[in-house]
């Protein structure tokens, strides 16, 4: 579990700045057409989370506590539902919501299931 939180943290900091380039894109083309939407907004927003939580999976990946889990899953709740929501014109923010989902969700329950064998 402790390589695997490493990995993905450094993946999820990648794709952060992957969705902060695509979120300011979409944010100026919305200011160009003038839509009134939020997309690139709240792209920005999912983006920083991905990167908070992708920094709390590397720093606490020797930790055994659920203190970090449950974090970064309301992190990643937060970011899914953010990106749902607002996705507008930006339509690539619905696959990283759902991303953020998957990965929030299984890794809370991977970390549950785990500490159940240990007892």
């Amino acid at each position: 579990m402790k390589t695997t939180k490493l990995v993905v943290g450094i993946i999820m900091i990648v794709v952060a700045f992957f969705i902060a380039i695509q979120s300011v894109m979409a944010g100026m083309s919305e200011a160009f057409v003038q839509s009134g939407g939020h997309a690139g907004t709240a792209g920005l927003i999912v983006a920083m989370l991905y990167l908070a939580s992708g920094i709390v999976y590397i720093v606490t990946r020797n930790k055994d506590n659920f203190g970090p889990d449950i974090a970064s899953m309301i992190m990643m709740l937060v970011a899914w539902l953010l990106g749902i929501i607002n996705a507008g014109i930006y339509k690539d923010l619905i696959i990283w919501s759902w991303l953020a989902f998957i990965i929030g969700i299984v890794f809370f329950a991977w970390h549950k299931l785990e500490d159940n064998n240990k007892k």
